[in-house]
Formats: C-alpha cells, sequence, structure tokens
C-alpha cells in the first residue's frame, strides 16, 4: 500500500480488499480509549461493497458489534427502509447481520420534517454524547463534483459557521438532506473518506493537487488533515504524482 502525506491528510492507496481491512482496523481502534464510541458510516455502493465484504468475511470485531453506537454521516429524507436512505442500507447490509443491538443504532429521525429532523439529532446527539462531541469515527465519500457528506458545490454550509454539529440542507435537484456540519467534522476524532473508481481519479488529483484557491467542498477538511485519512483504490489514485 503506498502511503501519502497530502494537504488534506494521509492517503492510503492500494487494492480494495486493503482498504476495507484498514477500515475494519480504524472501527476496532475507535474503541481503544472509550468504552462507548460512535461510527459513522456513509451512502454509496462503495459502502455497500464493504459491508458485503465485512459481513461475508467476519471481519468486525466483537468489540465494535456490541460497544459501538452506529449512525450515519449524512442522510436523504426518505424512509428508513428506502434503497435511497443511508441508515437503511448500513443496517440492512451491516449492522442487521452483525447482531448490533438497537439501542447501538442512532439512525436520523427522517419521519418528520428536515428542520426538526436535524433539531431532534442535535438533541439526542447531545443528550448521549455531549455537545461539543463529533464522531470517534467519520466515514466519508467523495463525489464526482468533489461533494462530501451533503456539502455540495455552492452549498450555504462551506460558508455557514454553525454552532451545531448537524443541520438540513436543501440541495438543489436533490432535495433535502441531512448531514454533519463543518463544526461537526472539527469535532471528530477521526475523519476516513473511501474514494474507490477510475471515475474519481481527474477530481482526486484535482483535489490532492490542484492549484489554491481551493475549489471542491471536500477540501473543507485541510482544516482537520491531521485527523483525516484517505482510503483510495489503485484506480482512483492513478492519476495522483508518486503512485
Amino acid at each position: 500500500m503506498k502511503i501519502l502525506d497530502t494537504r488534506t491528510g494521509t492517503l492510503f492507496a492500494g487494492g480494495r480488499d486493503r482498504l476495507f481491512s484498514r477500515a475494519a482496523e480504524l472501527m476496532e481502534e475507535a474503541g481503544r480509549e472509550k468504552r462507548a464510541f460512535s461510527i459513522a458510516l456513509t451512502g454509496g455502493s462503495t459502502p455497500k461493497a464493504f459491508y458485503k465484504w465485512a459481513v461475508d468475511g467476519d471481519h468486525i470485531t466483537a468489540n465494535a458489534r456490541s460497544r459501538a453506537v452506529w449512525t450515519v454521516s449524512d442522510e436523504r429524507m426518505v424512509p428508513l427502509d428506502s434503497e435511497e436512505s443511508n441508515f437503511g442500507n448500513a443496517d440492512r447490509m451491516l449492522l442487521t447481520p452483525l447482531g448490533v443491538e438497537a439501542r447501538h443504532k442512532f439512525p436520523w429521525p427522517v419521519e418528520v420534517d428536515p428542520h426538526s429532523a436535524a433539531a431532534v439529532f442535535n438533541r439526542k446527539w447531545t443528550d448521549r454524547f455531549g455537545g461539543e462531541t463529533g464522531f470517534d469515527l467519520c466515514f466519508l465519500g467523495m463525489g464526482d463534483d468533489g461533494h462530501t457528506a451533503s456539502i455540495f458545490p455552492g452549498s450555504p454550509l462551506l460558508e455557514w459557521d454553525a454552532e451545531e454539529n448537524f443541520t438540513c440542507v436543501d440541495v438543489p435537484d436533490k432535495g433535502w438532506r441531512l448531514t454533519v456540519t463543518s463544526t461537526g467534522l472539527s469535532r471528530c476524532r477521526r475523519i476516513a473518506v473511501i474514494v474507490t473508481g477510475e471515475n474519481k481519479a481527474k477530481v482526486l488529483r484535482e483535489v490532492m493537487e490542484g492549484p489554491k484557491p481551493e475549489r471542491y467542498p471536500v477540501h473543507i477538511l485541510s482544516r482537520f488533515r491531521e485527523r483525516t485519512i484517505w482510503l483510495v483504490d489503485d484506480a482512483a489514485a492513478s492519476a495522483l504524482s508518486g503512485v
């Protein structure tokens, strides 16, 4: 596995199975210093592939299964039984097969309106973990447009210095989303960004090596680079220098 120090964090480039193994290791490491710890998963096709790999190979430790509180870093305003639900997919494909108890599942309250959902999630999070505590381990992805979580190009969240860890945002042509904020990211103990596929190679190169000013939403992670790890497969890393 190739390791690079970039302006947005440490980048690990390698084969898919090695990246998935590192993701599983990060889950175990998140609980070494805390009795109860939180893991925020993310959405997309790569997490679904990870869930299958993790369940089929029994790669998630008993410690993470029994002690972690599981949620997602962003969510769509759809029912949890929808195939579009990030938490719903994680629950069906990973948490339920692993036998994770209901008390360790922390979904967004998508049954109410977006503003209420964000307010309820913030309140429940504060009651359980504290208002100035973020995720112990936050998984993110990166879209073809350089977005991460539900922070898209041109998003008001890029300019907003939020007090809350979580909020709702109306994404043009995509509808309302629920998402961790930049403040919430700043409070995470560790952030892991998973990027796979040749279709991400050009944007990834611009994110890592492009000229300033930084143009993509995912560049927000440069503020927390010492706590950010990129898990990038060989195809996505193919345009990077030194890989």
